[in-house]
């Protein structure tokens, strides 16, 4: 069963009822050098949301990366190849570095 879309779907019939339920609703939002007044409870909420998430997304990428680099350094402990640092860093090819990786493994040469 699609349980994914069944949780979207009971999601997204909460913000419905959230939003429905807040739409008389306003209040004012002070940045301190200009004043908007009348601003819906709901933009205020939903703005607050997504700049939570571009504000949490960095600090996601950067463990992504890690684990990337920390399963990168495993398989070579795995293979007994040794490690070289430029095949850790994000501006190596990843299909270049697995041609060499599959090249040095059946004793050929790096090219």
């Amino acid at each position: 069963m699609p349980w994914r879309l069944i949780v979207f779907i009971i999601i997204f019939a909460v913000f419905l009822m959230f939003i429905t339920f807040n739409l008389e609703n306003s209040c004012d939002i002070n940045f301190g050098f200009i004043k908007l007044e009348k601003v819906p409870v709901f933009i205020t909420v939903f703005s607050s949301f997504v700049l939570g998430l571009f504000c949490a997304l960095p600090l996601v990428m950067h463990i992504k990366s890690k684990r990337k680099e920390k399963k990168l350094k495993e398989e070579h402990k795995k293979h007994d190849a040794p490690i070289i640092e430029e095949n850790l860093s994000d501006s190596v090819d990843p299909k270049e570095a697995r041609k060499k990786f599959l090249a040095r493994k059946r004793g050929g040469n790096d090219a």
